[in-house]
């Protein structure tokens, strides 16, 4: 039985768990930005980067363990366990960045004290790895680190090089392309600074300035509540990093008022589910996947953002047509709250709008790397937000350093699922597990790129289990990709490709993490909300392929395919759109909404397809547009005849 003393200690408990919590997830975040900053240079020293990554790793591990139980759930009191977990990790990671020259050495002789590190280092992030994701991915990664011992048993394509213990302990722990490799230090380097910039948006008022900004210039529409959540989760989206999260901070605003004008529950959390996976892969920082990208495929972050505009926009179009279809068919009005002026919201917030300019002159202009640009976009947003209060909200010291502990709580998870997919990527490189897994999906597609396709894009909707952004991003690219690029897709096509499927995970029962996420905010059921997202989001399910067989769309290749097929695309998603929802001046008939889809899937067929592609294209659309125009002029007859 629990005594009075003890009741009155667990308030005092759980404050210094959570102070310990925040001063750990304060100097992670703290640390990656002022690496960011270039410190070698600035200061005029010299360090391998692992003596970097390893203090990360460590206050990742920390902060993990400070804050979140055995079950997943924040602490009341801290166990001694997960004390000395916390301790341990961050005191192991300390060590091996003061050591690592030396260590480096013993490496090769696979000492008992770096074998003793690496356990420890591969044990603490597994375990991390599973209270900060949950079981899904934590299997995954189990499986990859079995397969080393057991691989070279299998036999066929799948056949891996032997692995001992040891070797392979040393290995996740130590090369630089394991759990220190490249995702890692793109993730603490750049990722965590954008994430930063978010949060200091939030503290200053940025989210309630973008809602305002949306409600402000589509809440007078048809349908504009719906419309508020497209262009709002749109505006965060892309700097959030989750799909989920931003849900959850833009669904708490844009579903009641979705609810509020008419919408049923099922279609305001699919909207909202929709529009807010759709940020992730939205230009300028599609969830921090474009950095990536950028240094995975070795070409310029402006070559990936304006490669990933077109289709980001097709997305948004076929999404923006569907609420507005809705809403005529439902009779779903305007919002009746009281709107703000666009020109007052503009007025009281134009300082948001600075460091994203700021932002991007610094990458396309200047030529400056992304973690760098960021920094300079956080200083003035922080500066201005220090100086201006947009709704009340003013960043002060006290706000100033919940954003850096959110920040660095926030990033826990992604640090350790980048972490996680270090230790696959080291596991395909030690067996040569790669290079057969490259050629074991070649072989299960036939040789037959559409076959391969349709795999790939299955088995990313799978291994993408609702992760965030950057970790599905990361998997995806050293599992999937590799094979497209095999067979001739085109690299940055390839990449694209596997974003797009692994993020469709997220409104794609029965896993639809998004969906869940809405139904807690909308109380109806997740798998139906599913399921609409899933018609809603249509476009996403269609265009990576289209983009894999005609790259135009990604702006690659002859001006006049580009035209021509960014025209017939545009026109093709909005005739689909009209299909799906089966409603245009009023609704359509089974006959004519079969064959409006049929008109505008041939308008979205790639060139490449058929000797007469191009034909096929415009015919589609042309006959997709006689249709609509049909159904407008039958309405309009009648109207005037009644």
């Amino acid at each position: 039985m629990t005594g009075p003393n003890n009741d009155a200690a667990a308030p005092t408990q759980g404050a210094a768990t959570r102070y310990l919590g925040d001063i750990s997830a304060f100097l992670l975040a703290f640390l990656c930005i002022f690496w960011a900053l270039d410190p070698q240079t600035l200061f005029g020293f010299a360090v391998f980067r692992e003596q970097f990554l390893a203090p990360v790793l460590g206050l990742t591990l920390s902060t993990c363990y400070l804050t979140l139980t055995v079950r997943r759930r924040a602490p009341r009191r801290l166990a001694w366990y997960d004390a000395a977990a916390a301790a341990v990790g961050l005191g192991a990671t300390l060590y091996m960045s003061w050591g690592w020259e030396r260590l480096l050495i013993e490496v090769g002789a696979q000492s008992t004290e770096v074998l003793v590190l690496g356990i420890v280092v591969v044990l603490l992030v597994m375990e991390g790895l599973r209270r900060a994701t949950g079981w899904s991915l934590f299997a995954v990664v189990i499986v990859f680190i079995a397969y080393a011992f057991v691989g070279d048993l299998v036999p066929g394509t799948l056949k891996a090089l032997p692995v001992g213990f040891n070797e392979l302990m040393i290995y996740l722990a130590f090369d630089p392309t394991s759990v220190f490799g490249t995702p890692l230090i793109i993730g603490a380097q750049v990722v965590v600074v954008f994430v930063f910039l978010g949060q200091l948006l939030l503290k200053t008022g940025g989210g309630e300035f973008f809602t305002d900004l949306a409600l402000a210039t589509m809440g007078h529409r048809r349908g504009g509540a719906a419309k508020v959540s497209v262009v709002a989760s749109a505006l965060f989206g892309s700097i959030s990093g989750s799909a989920t999260s931003n849900v959850a901070s833009t669904g708490v605003i844009t579903i009641p008022l979705m609810r509020g004008t008419g919408y049923s529950a099922v279609d305001a959390g699919a909207i909202e589910s929709v529009a807010s996976t759709g940020g992730q892969f939205m230009p300028p920082i599609m969830g921090a996947a474009a950095f990536l990208m950028a240094e995975f495929l070795e070409i310029s972050y402006g070559t990936v953002v304006i490669a990933a505009l077109v289709p980001a926009l097709l997305y948004y179009f076929a999404v923006f047509i569907q609420v507005d279809l809705v809403a005529a068919r439902q009779n779903i009005q305007v919002v009746k709250a009281d709107l703000p002026s666009a020109w007052q919201v503009l007025k009281e917030g134009w300082h948001f709008l600075l460091p994203f300019a700021v932002l991007l002159y610094a990458l396309f202009e200047l030529q400056r790397e992304p973690e760098e640009a960021a920094v300079w976009g956080c200083a003035v947003i922080a500066l201005l937000g220090a100086m201006r209060s947009y709704k009340g909200l003013t960043l002060r010291p006290r706000q100033l350093f919940e954003a850096f502990a959110d920040t660095g709580r926030i990033s826990v998870e992604m640090l350790l699922i980048l972490g996680g997919a270090g230790f696959v990527i080291g596991v395909l490189n030690i067996t040569g597990l790669g290079f057969a897994l490259t050629f074991f999906l070649i072989e299960l597609g036939g040789g037959n790129l559409y076959l391969l396709l349709l795999i790939a894009a299955m088995t990313c909707i799978v291994l993408g289990m609702g992760m965030p952004t950057s970790g599905v991003y990361v998997l995806l690219s050293a599992l999937i990709a590799p094979a497209l690029v095999k067979a001739g897709v085109l690299p940055l096509a390839a990449h694209m490709f596997i974003l797009y499927f692994g993020m469709m995970s997220m409104i794609t029962p029965p896993i639809a993490l998004c969906a869940f996420a809405a139904s807690a905010l909308t109380q109806a059921s997740a798998m139906r909300i599913g399921f609409v997202s899933m018609r809603l989001g249509w476009v996403a399910y269609i265009i990576p392929f289209m983009f894999v067989l005609a790259p135009s769309l990604l702006l690659e290749g002859a001006v006049y395919d580009i035209v021509l097929n960014i025209v017939t695309a545009t026109c093709g998603v909005y005739i689909v759109s009209v299909a799906a929802v089966g409603y245009f001046t009023r609704p359509l008939g089974v006959f004519w909404r079969i064959a409006i889809a049929v008109a505008g899937l041939a308008a979205l067929m790639p060139t490449v397809i058929t000797p007469y592609g191009a034909l096929v294209e415009v015919s589609g659309a042309a006959i997709g547009a006689a249709i609509l125009l049909r159904e407008y002029l039958a309405v309009r007859a009648a109207r005037a005849a009644g």
